[in-house]
């Protein structure tokens, strides 16, 4: 394995898990998008929303993107999951749209199929903003933070760079999103004590999962061959070059 800090070099080294890895971490974000952004639920007296069992996942690859791929090409995955986002949240809602066919349309007691499916699918643009945007500036904020302190630890204590990233991501996504997708429509209250609560539980699961984001980096770094160091990369957010 061989230290890689050159920003013409890097590009032309050829990586051979990257699109695998760019593919796990844009399934992670449509599926927390969609599935788990607007239901609260509550455990031993705890609050929180539901995707935070499984969104924290893609801090964790994102982690291993900036880690093992450098800054460039994990912004290039942001950008690829927030795209794939806005189509998942665009589908969702065109498919809601459409009148539905009067056989498929069965009541199911109460409620039409069609009503039951608006239900799951049929997000608001307001919650779809938020998320997408929280997203976007999240994994921005934790892959700026990683890099940074790669370079500057010289690639030490690397639960450090992933706990610290995380903090920040995570609280960026937090404040985001929340504010954005339910103020008015939850109590205030409620906001302040999921935002925490999540806040929370996504950085100690951050925390949980350092074994296994270790185990990861280590393998890709061997397969991969090098460790890149992000020193002569431009670190604007508003670009998909790798």
């Amino acid at each position: 394995m061989h230290k890689l800090d050159d920003g013409r070099a890097l590009a032309q080294h050829k990586f051979k898990y990257y699109d695998l890895v760019m593919v796990a971490t844009c399934v992670i974000i449509v599926c927390s998008n969609i599935i788990g952004a607007g239901k609260v639920a509550t455990i031993a007296g705890f609050s929180f929303g539901a995707g935070i069992l499984f969104f924290p996942l893609s801090y964790v690859l994102g982690d291993v993107l900036t880690e093992v791929y450098g800054y460039a090409r994990a912004r290039r995955v942001i950008w690829a999951g927030f795209a794939s986002a806005l189509f998942a949240a665009a589908m969702a809602a065109f498919i809601t749209a459409i009148p539905p066919d009067a056989s498929w349309n069965s009541d199911l007691g109460g409620i039409s199929m069609q009503q039951a499916f608006a239900l799951n699918f049929g997000q608001v643009p307001r919650i779809i903003f938020a998320s997408v945007l929280a997203i976007w500036a999240g994994e921005m904020a934790n892959a700026f933070v990683m890099a940074k302190m790669k370079v500057q630890s010289a690639g030490k204590a690397l639960y450090q760079r992933t706990i610290g990233s995380t903090m920040v991501g995570q609280a960026v996504d937090t404040l985001i999103f929340y504010p954005l997708a339910f103020w008015g429509v939850w109590s205030s209250d409620l906001i302040i004590k999921v935002m925490l609560t999540n806040y929370l539980l996504k950085v100690g699961w951050e925390v949980l999962l350092t074994p296994f984001t270790y185990l990861v980096v280590n393998r890709l770094k061997r397969s991969e061959g090098v460790d890149v160091y992000d020193k002569d990369t431009h670190f604007t957010p508003f670009s998909i070059k790798s």
